[in-house]
């Protein structure tokens, strides 16, 4: 077993920089003659401080105003750059508050990114907006169950042989994804009520209340009642508690990235209603279906969160990874459909949920291919490779129907 000093010298499973590495410029900077138990410091000139400050400039420069290509490509720049600095203080939110409410915060991080986004193309999308939650919400799981999954698995497989994780926990999760997408997107594709893949009223108030109540339910679970079920665990089995090495923020850095983090989550919603416009034409101008319009949402918000699945998977933390993966996916069906729910009262044209064949087909891969890769509680790269293999068609189909 290694040393302290070995182990203090592992990175952090958020891809952190440690505690004891000595000074670093950048976020996590310590101040000179501090010792390392104090843990991370705020740095004002770093980059994940001033992009959401310029973030935040570029919503005011930019709103109620027509852009040019070139403009809406400078926005989407500091839009991508706020999304990873969102996430980046939601890290460091979940190191002060450790795991598995570290994953939770990430996920909730992202829903909330991605329910702004929505309700901003939504309403300024007309008809054509109609199944823009369906395929945002539809991509959110197919990445997070095929890509973020299928990465981790693959990058803790290739590292360590074998990737192992807690599957009381991972199978828990897996049910609450697979139950909310059967419930909310295969559903109103059989139903009667109203013509098409639609829900009506009374539907869609019971699907939103039943999601946030699964969503709510499995939090409890999985902060609570079964916390342990959730923790990361070495390749030997054993569960792993804290991390030894790895220092938290104090309140006071920890408070400053929460309001960070707020700001950035505002900044990223306003700034994407003025590049939408954009978006859209050039999605209609290559001839790709609206829905990649949905895909690309789904792509840009679960980016940082897939890196730091990646990170934890390649420290043996791939519980982790799974949490973070199956924890976005739940958020985004749990809290984005009772939000579109109620959205619709006010949103223009009927609201579309159901999915289309191939994508009840793509679907039902996923949770078929989830179910074998977590029954067992380890997974080969072969289980890695599977995933990704079905992550491949659902974007090549997005794109070519």
């Amino acid at each position: 077993m290694p040393g302290g000093a070995e182990r203090a010298r592992e990175p952090n499973p958020y891809g952190l920089s440690n505690v004891d590495n000595g000074p670093r410029p950048g976020l996590f900077c310590q101040a000179r003659g501090v010792v390392a138990a104090a843990g991370p410091r705020l740095s004002w000139r770093s980059w994940t401080v001033l992009v959401p400050v310029a973030a935040v400039i570029s919503l005011v420069l930019t709103w109620g105003r027509h852009l040019p290509a070139w403009g809406a490509t400078l926005v989407a720049i500091v839009i991508a750059a706020a999304v990873v600095a969102a996430v980046h203080h939601a890290e460091i939110v979940a190191m002060r508050v450790g795991e598995p409410f570290g994953s939770l915060v990430l996920a909730v991080a992202v829903t909330v990114i991605e329910v702004g986004l929505i309700v901003t193309l939504m309403t300024s999308g007309g008809d054509k907006a109609q199944s823009l939650a369906r395929d945002t919400v539809f991509s959110a799981v197919m990445i997070t169950c095929n890509g973020v999954v299928g990465l981790s698995l693959l990058s803790g497989a290739l590292r360590r042989r074998i990737a192992v994780f807690n599957r009381e926990g991972t199978s828990a999760a897996l049910g609450a994804v697979a139950t909310l997408s059967l419930l909310t997107m295969v559903l109103p594709t059989f139903t009667t009520s109203v013509p098409g893949p639609q829900f009506s009223g009374p539907q869609i108030a019971f699907a939103a209340a039943a999601s946030l109540v699964i969503y709510l339910l499995f939090v409890n679970v999985q902060t609570l009642r079964h916390r342990d079920y959730f923790l990361p665990i070495t390749t030997e089995g054993e569960v792993i508690e804290a991390e030894e090495h790895a220092e938290p923020p104090t309140p006071a850095v920890a408070i400053a990235s929460a309001v960070l983090l707020l700001l950035s989550l505002v900044a990223v919603v306003g700034d994407a209603k003025a590049v939408s416009p954009t978006l859209e034409r050039t999605v209609a101008a290559i001839g790709w279906p609206q829905g990649v319009v949905g895909v690309s949402i789904a792509l840009m918000v679960l980016a940082p969160e897939t890196i730091a699945a990646i990170r934890a998977a390649r420290r043996d933390r791939i519980q982790t990874s799974l949490n973070l993966a199956y924890g976005s996916a739940m958020a985004s069906i749990g809290l984005t459909i009772p939000a579109i729910a109620v959205a619709s009262i006010w949103l223009p044209g009927p609201l579309t949920l159901g999915l289309a064949p191939v994508q009840l087909a793509l679907l039902a891969m996923t949770i078929v291919a989830n179910i074998l890769t977590v029954v067992p509680g380890r997974a080969t790269p072969l289980q890695g490779g599977v995933h990704l293999s079905i992550l491949a068609a659902f974007l090549f189909l997005a794109a070519s129907p």
